[in-house]
């Protein structure tokens, strides 16, 4: 039976259910999350306030949020169990598969139950993934058991002390801030439907995080901001990278960080990211790769018509912060998770399990054969 082309393979552009939650380049509004603009988010929001929006379906005032603030600190600490598991994971290991098996362990051994401590659940992961990723990091590389437990005012700051044993600056956590922000929500993306789909089976969460995780982890999605970074880093001056771009587009390969499956002209949390970079590349002294980057989405756009997806300039942002490009994606988790976590709770409320149908393309009839005689 011939194989033939089906309609909206990959489930581009098909309706798979309803969400209260973000809205993705649909009817000119962008991207929003409940209502409010990313570049309003981005601007005016920390990500704290935007995970608690997204988790208890509306913005904190001052005491709320303050409180939520001291919760997510508290969440921090490491298990002393789940400390041995990472201190066996080796330096060669991906971030990612870390942070895979640190969710699926504390699993274990914080297991949800009923699902009455739902939020309760989606704040400890928010919280403690910061400090899986970098307790595992700088034990692995650096010999140093860290402490996890600080009392930075925001998960930005959290991250980057750990992660570089130095107080990070006002811009620099507020930048690694508003990434967080732009990662929060997208839609039923690839990872994001994922943990819909287990959530709709009533697994727990930290299954339908464990199997986002695993999603994010391709170069197709999560992975593309590593990417991007492997290819920018190639490239020491703007003439060098529109020669070679144009050289990599002759030869037909892939350059990561452009297009994106649902926009369609531009990525909304693009330029925002890209002010970032370029701010930090002036405070840094040396704005090489930014410079290379804008370089590269001028080629990109000159030669194929494409815009930069948020991966692209993400990559040059985190570069400034000192982050090694193998945390990229990691950090994509850690402002994800607030909206895998939403998706989970939402799928839950209104529960179908998700079971799509499929078009049988093998053969019509196949005649068995004896072992002996095949």
């Amino acid at each position: 039976m011939a194989e033939k082309k089906l309609e909206g393979a990959g489930l581009r552009g098909q309706v798979a259910g309803q969400t209260a939650l973000s809205t993705v380049g649909k009817e000119g509004k962008g991207l929003t999350y409940r209502g409010y603009a990313i570049e309003v988010l981005s601007e005016k929001a920390s990500f704290e306030e935007v995970a608690y929006m997204l988790l208890y379906g509306n913005l904190p005032n001052q005491s709320k949020l303050s409180e939520y603030k001291e919760k997510l600190k508290k969440y921090r600490e490491l298990p002393s169990e789940l400390k041995k598991v990472l201190e066996l994971i080796p330096a060669s290991a991906h971030p990612m598969d870390v942070l895979r098996t640190g969710c699926s362990f504390l699993g274990n051994i914080e297991p949800e139950g009923d699902f009455s401590n739902q939020a309760d659940i989606a704040d400890r992961l928010i919280s403690i993934f910061p400090s899986v990723v970098c307790y595992w990091y700088r034990y692995s590389h650096d010999g140093v058991s860290i402490e996890t437990a600080t009392d930075h005012d925001s998960i930005g700051g959290h991250f980057l002390s750990m992660l570089t044993g130095k107080e990070p600056s006002k811009d620099d956590a507020r930048c690694l801030d508003v990434s967080l922000i732009l990662y929060a929500e997208h839609g039923f993306n690839a990872s994001t439907f994922t943990a819909r789909t287990c959530a709709s089976t009533l697994s727990d969460l930290h299954s339908c995080i464990t199997g986002a995780i695993g999603t994010l982890r391709g170069p197709l999605h999560g992975g593309a901001n590593e990417a991007a970074m492997e290819m920018i880093e190639k490239f020491s001056s703007r003439e060098d990278a529109n020669a070679g771009v144009k050289k990599m587009l002759e030869a037909k390969e892939k350059i990561m960080g452009f297009g994106h499956a649902v926009y369609s002209t531009e990525d909304p949390r693009s330029d925002i990211i890209k002010s970032w970079a370029k701010k930090l590349s002036e405070q840094n002294g040396d704005d090489t790769l930014y410079q290379v980057s804008e370089e590269i989405d001028k080629v990109m756009d000159e030669e194929k018509n494409l815009f930069p997806n948020t991966d692209f300039y993400m990559a040059s942002a985190y570069s400034y912060l000192g982050i090694p490009t193998k945390i990229f994606t990691p950090l994509f988790v850690i402002g994800r998770t607030s909206g895998w976590s939403a998706n989970v709770i939402e799928q839950r409320a209104d529960n179908r399990i998700i079971r799509p149908s499929e078009e049988y393309i093998g053969p019509e009839k196949s005649d068995w054969v004896d072992i002996e005689n095949r």
